[in-house]
């Protein structure tokens, strides 16, 4: 009964409030004590109970009240956070006044003039008393206010952290406290694993939300190429946080420590509440909000050897990314390492009874947070390639990749898993280790295959590729450059995974697809490179995949004899207007497709009234990546692009090494400024080019390609407009960039294709192949594959072409879509209560499916 009478006193007070047309006074305790000091509301009551349109009317019409409102808020937990919160009643206050703000703030931060409140301060508020609010020259903005409150509040002895009290007189000045010895969780820096308190959990998990959601104004400016830093988090991980240390460490080791299953007892998650849970997954959300550098990355700057404690050291202001830039003990990388491993397999795990594990849904902040370590902490990244342990992350990313594929709701993450395994891909350690057997068998309607985890990862993404929605095409120039770079280390590669890559090849060769989009020859040049590799480096164990380029000859014979007149090239396109779906049909039919494996489900489309968030475009290939050439004692050299101002304007330039005329090393992603599609387009040059669907039958737009290094910001709105009006066009081949296929633009890539290893392999095998089976009598493949399998091609091969890696390249453009997609995943993960639900959000937009 007093729970319902205290929610009735609440409600009456927020009425009142909206309803005043007056001024009230600040120092009238009496009415502004209504909203927190007698009341025991739960967060969603204050939700349920403060709605939109009465706080918009309020900031509207009372400002003043609105203004009075978040100071004397923020005045609750400035004096509990000098106090310490003694009191069980000083308790309620702060998380009242926390989730007080938590409703009001996203309200604030969506109306541009009230967006500076909390950075100004409240001049004529009457002050209670309080020195720290004291309305002089050194008063400090309300937010910074708040922010070191909640700071103070987070390490609050018998609050949020178990007390170290010696004696029950004793009493622990909250100035004074020193909150290293009250981290959190043991891991990282800090060996002591204190006592799990289930109420210490919930408060900080309040305090967290609130922290959370100041951070949030992020989302209520538009997507820019502009580096705009977070006023909120640049402030909160500054010097000026006495705390930032012991909360970013207190962050990572509930994160990491986390274990969802604990003793392995089937349904315990329906039977006991696990409030641990709560708090981990906003500590893994203010963790990956707050890692923000505004140099896009940390990649060029050296590791620092010296300890996290040490902060004389020159690095990024932010100190959660100074801090994490700077771990350096293989132990903690081991237990950071571990413990994400253990969290990302969760989802995929397989029991005997239904449903009697728990799993977690917090599996893309956890891929941000992989990506972060990785891109500010290279020995990181290091230690993960430096043993099998990669294969952990590797795995559930191919889960969740083709789990997510046919879902367009997902295609974020599809995008975040993609860059995570293109970083890696850049390292040959991650080539070396897919070598190892897969024998895990992870439910995926995938063909059953008995192979290596380079198998796998290929069988996957053949899938993606041929069964994903159409709004993936901008990731197969992705996909294909991971293959790529991991294809000179494959020491042996499977019958299914071998097939899967020839009907690629069959897919991506077809005249009317190489003509219907001026970029889309380098996925041929992507599979061509990636077979080159392996026939020149891994020639030995890879009689499957030669097996199979000697049964699908005929392709590389039709890539050799392609035609370029006019007549060829209009009937093709003609074929494309007559049958829009036959290159899905050489997919369904051709590829060989087995059964699944056993537990799997097919991947399906989101559920209608699934929300999700548009991402920014992402940038093309060739300014994601930069070029490394492998030296011959396995380090990597930059290659340089060279100027080529006295090059033919429409040839796509040669990359500059060694035979260039007859090796890969043709540039398939030429410069920014000459590429093809820069040459035939009109003045307007910085928009993205209609990328035309290969498997999939439709176009999109996500990948930007401009003349200039600029970066270019489509919303999803944008880009769906531009593929509806670039549709009709694109059968007619005279899409708004006014692009047509031209005689002399296949003659500049078609010299340039690198079929000279594969045609002397030919040349070679072939023969010496049917010259067995006529005398032997042999129609069985086993017998072929053993003479393959002990065959050579020593002496006869062109000299083995410099190895090219193309490793991943922090820019704008990427940074801006991490920031979009880490928002949009804050957006929709929080909807209990629903923080963001039904503001004005500029940097995404939400739609429904």
């Amino acid at each position: 009964m007093g729970n319902t009478d205290s929610k009735l006193n609440f409600r009456k007070a927020v009425i009142q409030l909206t309803t005043k047309t007056q001024p009230v006074e600040a120092t009238d305790d009496a009415f502004w004590d209504q909203f927190w000091a007698d009341t025991a509301t739960t967060v969603q009551d204050v939700f349920a109970l403060v709605p939109a349109a009465e706080i918009r009317a309020v900031r509207e019409e009372s400002p003043s009240n609105l203004a009075t409102l978040c100071y004397k808020a923020v005045e609750k937990l400035v004096q509990a956070a000098e106090s310490g919160c003694p009191l069980e009643k000083e308790k309620q206050i702060v998380l009242n006044c926390s989730r007080m703000l938590t409703r009001i703030l996203p309200y604030i931060f969506e109306d541009q003039d009230w967006r500076g409140f909390f950075w100004s301060t409240v001049p004529g508020a009457g002050r209670t008393g309080t020195d720290e609010m004291d309305d002089d020259e050194g008063a400090r903005p309300l937010a910074e206010s708040l922010l070191l409150a909640m700071a103070d509040l987070l390490f609050c002895p018998d609050f949020t952290v178990n007390s170290h009290r010696r004696g029950p007189d004793s009493v622990e000045d909250m100035q004074t406290i020193d909150s290293c010895e009250y981290i959190w969780e043991a891991g990282v820096g800090f060996a002591q694993s204190p006592p799990l308190n289930y109420i210490h959990d919930l408060n900080r998990t309040e305090l967290l939300r609130l922290l959370l959601t100041c951070f949030s104004e992020a989302m209520y400016l538009p997507p820019s190429s502009d580096t705009i830093l977070n006023p909120w988090v640049s402030f909160f991980c500054s010097t000026e946080n006495r705390h930032a240390l012991p909360l970013f460490t207190s962050l990572v080791n509930v994160v990491c420590a986390y274990d969802p299953v604990g003793y392995g007892i089937p349904y315990n998650h329906l039977l006991f509440s696990d409030y641990r849970e709560q708090l981990v997954e906003q500590a893994v959300q203010i963790l990956i909000v707050t890692l923000e550098h505004d140099g896009g990355g940390l990649a060029h700057r050296p590791p620092s050897p010296s300890s996290m404690e040490d902060q004389d050291s020159v690095g990024p202001d932010n100190l959660f990314v100074n801090y994490l830039s700077r771990i350096h003990r293989e132990e903690d990388y081991d237990f950071v390492l571990k413990g994400l491993a253990r969290l990302l397999v969760n989802p995929l795990m397989q029991t005997y009874l239904p449903n009697s594990t728990k799993k977690i849904q917090f599996h893309q902040e956890l891929l941000v947070l992989f990506w972060k370590l990785c891109d500010f902490n290279k020995k990181f990244l290091f230690f993960v390639l430096k043993s099998s342990d990669v294969l952990d992350i590797l795995v559930p990313i191919l889960f969740y990749l083709n789990d997510a594929r046919a879902d367009q709701s997902r295609v974020g993450l599809m995008h975040i898993g993609v860059f995570i395994l293109l970083l890696l891909s850049g390292e040959r350690n991650f080539g070396v280790r897919l070598n190892k057997p897969y024998s895990v068998h992870v439910p995926m309607d995938i063909p059953v295959f008995t192979g290596t985890h380079a198998d796998l990862l290929i069988v996957v993404f053949h899938k993606i590729i041929t069964s994903g929605h159409q709004r993936l095409q901008p990731l197969f120039d992705c996909l294909l450059t991971i293959v790529v770079n991991v294809s000179p280390y494959l020491k042996s590669m499977s019958m299914v995974a071998a097939n899967k890559l020839l009907h690629l090849l069959e897919a991506f060769s077809t005249n009317w697809f190489l003509f219907s989009a001026s970029q889309n020859y380098h996925l041929v040049f992507f599979l061509l490179e990636a077979f080159n590799n392996i026939i020149q480096y891994q020639f030995d164990g890879n009689c499957n995949l030669v097996y199979a380029i000697i049964r699908k000859r005929n392709l590389f014979h039709q890539l050799a004899n392609l035609p370029s007149d006019p007549s060829s090239i209009q009937t093709a396109l003609l074929r494309k207007r007559k049958s829009p779906d036959a290159i899905t049909g050489i997919s369904r039919t051709s590829s060989q497709e087995t059964v699944s494996m056993e537990g799997s489900r097919p991947a399906v489309p989101a559920e209608p009234g699934t929300l999700k968030t548009s991402l920014v475009a992402i940038p093309a290939i060739d300014k994601l990546t930069e070029k490394s050439q492998v030296s011959e004692d396995g380090t990597m050299i930059s290659v340089l692009k060279m100027e080529h101002s006295h090059a033919s304007h429409h040839t796509p330039q040669a990359d500059h090494t060694p035979q260039a005329d007859h090796t890969p090393q043709a540039d398939h992603t030429p410069p920014a400024d000459h590429t093809p599609q820069a040459d035939h387009t009109p003045p307007a040059d910085h928009t993205p080019q209609a990328v035309h669907s290969s498997i999939v039958g439709a176009s999109d737009t996500e990948s930007v390609s401009g003349r200039d290094n600029e970066d270019v910001f489509y919303t999803e709105a944008e880009m769906e407009r531009r593929r509806m009006s670039s549709t009709s066009s694109t059968i007619s081949c005279t899409s708004q960039s006014h692009w047509s296929p031209t005689p002399d633009w296949v003659l500049s890539w078609k010299c340039k294709l690198p079929l000279q290893t594969i045609m002397r392999l030919l040349q070679v095998l072939v023969p010496q192949v049917e010259k067995i089976c006529i005398d032997k009598g042999l129609t069985d493949e086993s017998e072929i594959l053993k003479f393959l399998q002990h065959g050579t091609l020593v002496g006869l091969l062109p000299v083995p072409h410099p190895i090219l890696i193309r490793k991943y390249q922090a820019n704008a453009g990427t940074a801006m879509w991490f920031r979009t997609y880490m928002w949009g995943v804050v957006y929709l993960r929080n909807v209990d209560p629903p923080i963001w639900y039904d503001t004005d959000v500029r940097l995404f937009e939400i739609q429904k499916m």
